[in-house]
């Protein structure tokens, strides 16, 4: 699947940092690390409809900047980021608003293409429908069913049987738990399971919590040649499972996503890719904080959402909405309101105000700053993203800069190169 253009992010004198970050499953900020120089991320994409609502932005601009700090760090990044371009919310959109579902999905995503482009977030390496990866669903599908680990529910409405996983199965030949990776008890996960597209209630389930691998076909809904299987199409959390083992190696650096993909999602894409393998799925699981619009949840379906779209269609700065996702830290929830964007874009005009108004003796050409000697500025920002990747903390050294109160920089240039690559924040247009 095409993603979208990469923005301009200039070349940094290479600045190691030992970076730390929150991880769910520990419940602890802990040292992350990568192997050989490289890092791995996998970031749960969209569902396409209603694309891209604040949440979404605030999800891929966080992790942006986890990917910007990786590469100012020397490290090369292998970024993984699917779409669930078949899924049972976007077939009821799709159903309710008279289009056809690959019409929805497709308009959908360059939509998500377009705002990511503008929000200049870097595409990822591999950007990937989970339609296009059905075939390596049903081989693990399969290979679930031949360990023991997945099991048929039989059907009034379909000519075949929907698979799930048995998570008693998964428990007793894997190092998995349930709970482990989203770290809720056992009443939490049965209130959030039907929220969040389980069926408890289904009738020939071993366990109300076990997940759905594989849906028969039924008449009138979208289905693949499912071999062993039989016709059908693939449940939610074994899509990214097979994505992200196919692209990335496993355990992979980062597994990132919105807070509500904790559970269910999260859970059971590692459980998936446990069972079948032996081995975790990620090293740290990253999940960022809801956000509200004036003190409510932001959610499809109350249909108070901000789309990033809409905003940019009255002529708000899309550097400006950056600067706002970027001045809540990742893991917080926050509430949107016009204001707040208001004062986002005064800060940035205050950042780009301070760097023209830089003494003239800092304008001189680049080629007499040495290349290889990082910024008291890229210092600082660095710093503050090597500590959970404290973006807050980042803007408020930039405001120190600004300020005039960080070590003199010897290029403006430099300083607008600093920010763009850290922060992926233009301070010249």
């Amino acid at each position: 699947m095409r993603s979208w253009s990469a923005p301009d992010v200039p070349s940094l004198p290479q600045l190691a940092e030992s970076l730390r970050l929150y991880d769910t499953p520990n419940a602890a900020t802990l040292p992350t690390t990568s192997d050989d120089g490289l890092a791995s991320l996998y970031v749960c994409g969209i569902t396409p409809y209603d694309a891209t609502h604040l949440g979404h932005a605030n999800t891929y601009v966080q992790f942006d900047l986890l990917v910007r700090y990786w590469r100012a760090a020397g490290l090369q990044v292998n970024y993984v980021q699917n779409v669930t371009d078949i899924d049972d919310p976007l077939l009821e959109r799709a159903e309710a608003t008279g289009v056809d579902w690959r019409e929805l999905a497709e308009e959908q995503t360059e939509l998500f293409r377009q705002d990511m482009d503008a929000l200049d977030v870097i595409p990822p390496t591999s950007y990937i429908g989970a339609v296009e990866m059905i075939p390596e669903v049903v081989e693990d599908v399969e290979r679930l069913a031949d360990l023991g680990i997945a099991y048929q529910v039989e059907t009034d409405d379909a000519a075949g049987a929907d698979y799930y996983f048995d998570i008693a199965a998964a428990e007793s030949r894997s190092d998995w738990r349930l709970g482990s990776v989203g770290g809720y008890d056992r009443p939490t996960m049965e209130e959030l399971f039907p929220e969040r597209g389980g069926d408890p209630q289904r009738s020939g389930k071993r366990d109300p919590l076990d997940p759905l691998l594989w849906r028969a076909r039924r008449a009138g809904e979208p289905y693949w040649d499912g071999a062993g299987l039989g016709e059908g199409r693939p449940g939610w959390h074994i899509e990214c499972s097979v994505i992200a083992r196919r692209r990335l190696p496993a355990p992979f650096t980062v597994q990132g996503g919105g807070s509500d993909l904790r559970f269910p999602h999260h859970e059971f894409s590692a459980a998936h890719a446990t069972a079948a393998d032996q081995v975790p799925l990620a090293q740290r699981y990253m999940h960022t904080g809801m956000v509200g619009l004036q003190g409510e949840k932001m959610s499809k379906s109350q249909g108070n959402l901000v789309l990033i779209s809409r905003l940019r269609e009255r002529g708000e700065d899309p550097q400006a909405m950056r600067t706002l996702l970027l001045s809540n830290h990742w893991r917080s929830d926050w509430s949107y309101t016009d204001a707040d964007l208001s004062r986002a874009a005064e800060r940035l005009t205050a950042w780009k105000q301070a760097l023209a108004a830089a003494p003239q003796a800092q304008h001189d050409d680049a080629a007499a700053v040495d290349a290889d000697a990082p910024e008291e500025l890229q210092r600082a920002l660095m710093a503050a993203l090597a500590d959970n990747l404290d973006a807050p903390a980042a803007l408020d050294q930039l405001d120190q800069w600004a300020a005039g109160n960080l070590a003199a920089t010897t290029s403006t240039k430099r300083v607008a190169e600093v920010v763009q690559a850290l922060l992926g924040l233009d301070l010249t247009s």
